[in-house]
């Protein structure tokens, strides 16, 4: 009866665990071919209001989110994007809250670079599902009517490239930790936590995705200024370097 009693627990075990985003590999980061910042003149960037989700990993897997843990993140992220950024030399521009057919528009593209953000992710950066006429080349785009958001920035000259970035975390529950420990009692992997993200940048001119960079086990604590800010700089690793020059240092990538 007890040996019944732990293989229904053990096969339990399995069902709880989480679908393997590791599937996919680490990280992994593209760009289009001999693309650069231009050497001389100033680069206007409009950044995205950071698309976050912080959580909570119940004992079955489950995400359950924390809105409070969201909008903390969400500060401290555009905090120290705005800080890797500025040592870039690069004309930041934060997205300001925009209204009506405006705010239609920003959502309809946000979408529209979710879905090719992770079409790139599935058949791009990673084994498993390249498609075979995207093994060569970068060739990524979300239409020449992203034109339209160049003057979304507010006043001054409009914005020449737009960054994108999304952050996924659900941080094991004392629960799920303690799954964990008593599954690997029994031979059982069970993962505690998902965390996982990814940057582009997309030229606001022509509406193509010029450079990318995904990680599918991402460190540090968003919910922390410091975990934000080693958060940022995996994220903007390999980001582009103006023509000619030696990329800026960004934060120390996060220990994983």
């Amino acid at each position: 009866m007890l040996r019944l009693l732990v293989s229904a627990f053990a096969g339990m075990l399995l069902l709880c665990a989480p679908a393997a985003h590791a599937q996919f590999g680490a990280e992994a980061s593209a760009s289009k071919s001999g693309f650069a910042f231009p050497k001389d003149g100033a680069v206007k960037i409009l950044v995205f209001r950071p698309d976050v989700s912080v959580g909570e990993q119940s004992t079955g897997g489950m995400n359950e989110p924390n809105a409070e843990w969201t909008e903390k993140a969400r500060t401290l992220l555009a905090a120290a994007l705005s800080s890797a950024q500025t040592r870039r030399a690069n004309e930041l521009v934060m997205m300001p809250e925009l209204e009506g057919d405006k705010a239609t528009l920003l959502a309809d593209y946000r979408g529209l670079f979710r879905a090719v953000a992770n079409s790139v992710i599935a058949h791009k950066l990673f084994a498993g599902n390249r498609l075979p006429t995207k093994r060569a080349d970068f060739n990524w785009t979300l239409g020449d009517g992203v034109s339209a958001l160049r003057d979304a920035g507010g006043a001054g000259a409009p914005a020449d490239y737009a960054l994108f970035v999304y952050t996924y975390d659900s941080y094991g529950s004392a629960g799920r930790k303690a799954a964990q420990i008593f599954g690997a009692m029994f031979g059982v992997g069970i993962s505690s936590g998902v965390h996982m993200g990814y940057a582009g940048l997309v030229d606001l001119k022509t509406g193509e995705l010029v450079w990318i960079n995904a990680d599918v086990k991402m460190g540090g604590d968003v919910r922390e200024a410091d975990g934000a800010d080693k958060r940022i700089g995996q994220l903007l690793e390999d980001f582009p370097a103006r023509a000619g020059a030696v990329p800026a240092a960004v934060p120390a990538p996060a220990t994983k």
